[in-house]
């Protein structure tokens, strides 16, 4: 291989890895803004907001937009995303309701929580550093127990095809019916999982009422405990507003409520002509539609940004896997509770630029046993702009191990049911991915459930049989199962060190500060632009 060659293959192994670079050194949930408090030890967020924001949107071709820097340098684009997530707003920048205005106050609407916290990493920060979970929220009752964001990406884009594959299944019953002008029924199976029955009509309508755990539309809405947000950009744009009193600018997400259809940066169609979207507070970035003087809070660029990381954050780890957490996994199927709880899913189509993989290795771990390592999702094109070359996701197939889950609604039994604030009764929820249950508790959506042992005996409903199965299992047999539940774990970022940063064993006193995390330093296209 030639010396340039080479030396081209080891900046991209390097650049590639960098999906890991969203953590510093900070020792809080938040990072500190050095351009608000000074900081001596130089960690946390290097740039002001509005240094953040850039160029705003823009293109391709304009430099130090988000559009820009998402295609040509994403690694830097997921650091900027990273930083939002940290970063603490201030009232000056727009953060909180004005006191008893009724808007978002939860003095005055008890089902808004905006301004409780000041910063995405207050509900979403452990373990420290990571987009990970949150206590009990007092918020809206879908929000409490904060779930943690861990493999955000992969849950949009595997419930956007399973979506597609069933909206396909409908579109072919519908034509064969008008064709042969009788009804057709058909199964609603996507990736394994069975979601019911459909019998469409020659008159093009279609009979829903045999489908199971999911909405007419047959859209699989991923987020939130009932399963109400579709996409990346509506959850962030809906936590900015609602939780932290930000609003935030997005005319083509508003466009998509309106019926419209468009492409996020990070590759997800929105169209509104087939699904509910939410609305963003406002289109205008002149508005002040909480009144506080303030406008533009949180522009699209920066949204963009924190739906690229969002899109490309890390799955959870898996721990030492013995002969007894093995034993313990056969168990979890024995009593089927891999029924709804299914290990594994594939994507068709990986949008991500890069893949983190975090598993026990006491050899090369330092603090907590685990090692990472990064595979680039990337294809290089040089569009002969004269700029650093776009940089797109490869689209490959990808095997989603150890995410537990059906993304479909069930009903657990009457221990499980929520009163929301108008009374009305929620008696279903989204399957709990199991990845990274091991370090999440307390349990259930409510968080009511202090440990494993108790949140599967208060499995009811739909679940009763398996959990009267694991009820009478042994009680080493039950310690075996949850002992492989707890394998499943997150993980402090900057603790865990990687293929990127393995930490120099050699140096004086190791471990130590610097000793080795999943991050990236500078090694961004443009090494004046460093955060």
């Amino acid at each position: 291989m030639k010396r340039k060659e080479k030396i081209r293959l080891a900046i991209i192994t390097v650049f590639v890895a960098g999906i890991a670079a969203f953590f510093s050194f900070s020792t809080l949930a938040q990072l500190i803004d050095r351009t608000q408090n000074p900081n001596n030890a130089n960690a946390g967020i290097a740039k002001s907001l509005q240094e953040q924001i850039g160029a705003g949107r823009g293109n391709i071709l304009t430099p130090h937009s988000s559009a820009f820097i998402i295609a040509r340098d994403p690694f830097r684009s997921i650091r900027r995303g990273r930083q939002l997530f940290q970063r603490k707003f201030l009232r000056s920048q727009g953060m909180g309701p004005l006191v008893n205005d009724g808007v978002g106050d939860i003095n005055t609407n008890l089902a808004l929580g905006a301004g409780l916290v000041d910063s995405c990493a207050g509900c979403h920060g452990r373990p420290r550093g990571s987009a990970g979970f949150g206590g009990d929220v007092v918020t809206r009752p879908d929000s409490r127990d904060a779930p943690h964001l861990f493999g955000l990406g992969i849950k949009e884009m595997l419930a956007d095809e399973i979506t597609a594959d069933l909206r396909a299944i409908r579109a072919d019953a519908i034509d064969r019916a008008r064709r042969l002008n009788r009804n057709v029924s058909r199964s609603l199976t996507s990736k394994g999982i069975d979601y019911g029955r459909i019998t469409a009509r020659p008159n093009r309508t279609v009979d829903t009422s045999q489908i199971d755990g999911i909405d007419a539309d047959l859209r699989v809405k991923p987020f939130f405990h009932h399963g109400g947000t579709t996409s990346i950009r509506e959850f962030v744009i809906g936590a900015f507003n609602d939780e932290m009193g930000l609003q935030s600018v997005d005319p083509e997400l508003m466009s998509a409520h309106n019926g419209a259809m468009f492409v996020t940066p990070s590759g997800m169609t929105l169209d509104g002509s087939k699904d509910e979207v939410n609305a963003p507070p406002t289109n205008d970035p002149n508005a002040d539609i909480d009144g506080d003087g303030i406008t533009n809070e949180i522009p699209t660029s920066l949204v963009d940004h924190m739906e690229f990381y969002l899109l490309n954050y890390f799955k959870p780890a898996i721990y030492q896997q013995t002969e007894y957490t093995e034993r313990g996994r056969e168990l979890f199927q024995q009593v089927d509770c891999a029924q709804c709880h299914i290990p594994n899913l594939r994507i068709n189509r990986d949008r991500r630029v890069a893949d983190v993989e975090t598993v026990y290795d006491a050899e090369r771990g330092i603090y907590n046993s685990l090692f990472s390592t990064a595979v680039p999702l990337f294809n290089q094109v040089n569009d002969n702009s004269g700029f650093p070359t776009l940089k797109r996701p490869n689209r490959n197939s990808f095997l989603v191990e150890n995410i537990f889950t059906d993304f479909k609604r069930h009903d657990l039994g009457p221990n499980f049911h929520e009163r929301n604030y108008d009374g009305t009764l929620r008696t279903q929820f989204m399957t709990m991915q199991l990845w990274g249950v091991g370090t999440t508790s307390p349990y259930g959506h409510d968080g009511r459930s202090i440990n494993l042992m108790e949140v599967i005996l208060r499995h009811g409903g739909e679940a009763q049989t398996s959990r009267d199965a694991f009820a009478r299992l042994s009680q080493n047999d039950q310690r075996r199962l949850i002992a492989f539940l707890n394998s499943l774990v997150l993980f402090p970022p900057d603790d865990t060190a990687s293929t990127l940063d393995p930490g120099n064993r050699n140096t004086s006193g190791f471990p130590q500060f610097g000793h080795g995390s999943i991050r990236l330093t500078t090694l961004f296209n443009d090494p004046n632009d460093p955060e």
